[in-house]
């Protein structure tokens, strides 16, 4: 797993003793039981920030005739005509 440092960290009380008895059930220990724990959360966030939106766009020529300059309103009520919207 590469180079270690060592580090101190404030954990309360009761956490430490649920992660010790965890430890202790799983037969590991606390260092690798935190160690575990914090690469699972960094690989989730890594997860959480790599989302990208697909791409939605399609190719058009712009407003239909008659809708340039319509409002807001009006051009809601185009796209959701017949989708119950």
């Amino acid at each position: 797993m590469g180079a270690h440092m060592k580090t101190t960290i404030d954990i309360s009380d009761p956490v430490l003793k649920d992660a010790r008895r965890l430890a202790a059930r799983e037969g590991v220990t606390l260092r690798a039981l935190v160690e575990l724990g914090l690469r699972r959360l960094i690989a989730e966030k890594k997860r959480a920030t790599g989302f990208r939106l697909r791409r939605a766009s399609y190719k058009g020529n712009g407003l239909q005739a008659g809708l340039q300059g319509a409002s807001w309103e009006r051009l809601r009520e185009m796209a959701y005509e017949g989708h119950g919207g």
